[in-house]
């Protein structure tokens, strides 16, 4: 627990030109929900007065920053954060006329699921009905 609290008060930055993106993604995308989270809290504290309704977010907001700064430059999810964006780098990316085909694929294949679907429920409702099994 002790290499817990040393690592949320050091001030480094571990691997400094490694993973840069994927932090910086990972970084917003926890402050974004961080961020959600306290403006919930604003309006849960609406009755407490100003001090108490935007201080306490405020300050929490201000201590979560700094812990998910400090969350990634922590060795062990950092080097995790590195390899993804170098796995990342390795993936063919389709270009945009093979993303539109392959999209147009799944959107008739939903389609045709969902009218397959709809038809097979038609279908034993109005035979439960025909039967009197249900009114």
């Amino acid at each position: 627990m002790s290499t817990f609290f040393r690592e949320l008060v050091r001030t480094g930055i571990y691997k400094r030109s490694q993973g840069r993106i994927t932090r910086q993604v990972t970084f917003a995308a926890v402050v974004v929900a961080i961020s959600l989270g306290l403006w919930q809290l604003t309006e849960a504290l609406r009755g407490f007065g100003i001090a108490v309704q935007f201080g306490v977010p405020a300050a929490l907001l201000v201590s979560g920053l700094w812990c998910v700064y400090r969350l990634v430059n922590v060795p062990a999810f950092a080097d995790f954060l590195i390899a993804v964006e170098a796995e990342m780098n390795k993936v063919s990316w389709p270009t945009r006329p093979e993303l539109v085909r392959a999209s147009i694929v799944v959107l008739i294949t939903i389609f045709s699921l969902a009218a397959i679907l709809y038809s097979y429920d038609a279908f034993w409702r109005s035979l439960f009905q025909w039967t009197g099994i249900i009114p």
